[in-house]
């Protein structure tokens, strides 16, 4: 019950919704983009949740790494920053060089936070189960059909949990521009 009175409302918002968890700071990132409905102090403290989220730690990081390629940074890459250059709701930016051999180029990677799949899976079943109870308690809820915006929202974070696919894309976009 006890509350940072003494920090702005907006920095308020911005921890509450960290505090909550990735998709309420995923839900907080989309709000950050709608300024038109925001007043100003809040659209700017909310924006801070696309790049700027705490980081997790670097020991953390260099397990997900070993997981990921069975061997620890060190043998993967020539160089490899365990400080992220950018941490949001569900990853973390990391710049590494590769080896001579890979090319030798600078590259960065997105680092998922640790146990991910799981976290969203169980702030998804929450949501969920609050859009039901919504559409059953609220004389608007059939109407708005939160469960299918559940589903949407759901769609969009799984596809952002494939890192696979989100190399695959910036690939593609690096080709367009060319």
């Amino acid at each position: 019950f006890r509350r940072r009175l003494e920090l702005p409302r907006a920095v308020r918002l911005r921890l509450a919704l960290e505090s909550l968890g990735p998709i309420f700071v995923k839900f907080g990132q989309v709000l950050s983009t709608r300024r038109d409905l925001l007043p100003l102090d809040i659209a700017d403290e909310l924006a801070r949740l696309q790049d700027r989220v705490p980081p997790f730690s670097p020991e953390l990081v260099l397990a997900q790494v070993k997981e990921a390629y069975g061997r620890p940074a060190s043998e993967v890459f020539a160089e490899f920053d365990a400080t992220p250059v950018a941490s949001a709701s569900v990853a973390q930016v990391h710049f590494a060089r590769l080896r001579p051999g890979d090319g030798g180029h600078e590259v960065a990677g997105r680092i998922l936070r640790p146990n991910m799949h799981a976290v969203i899976a169980h702030e998804l079943a929450v949501l969920a189960t609050l859009a039901g109870l919504l559409e059953k308690v609220w004389s608007d809820g059939k109407r708005l059909k939160p469960r299918e915006v559940v589903a949407e929202f759901a769609k969009h974070l799984y596809d952002e949990l494939d890192l696979m696919r989100e190399a695959a894309n910036c690939s593609q976009l690096r080709r367009n521009f060319t």
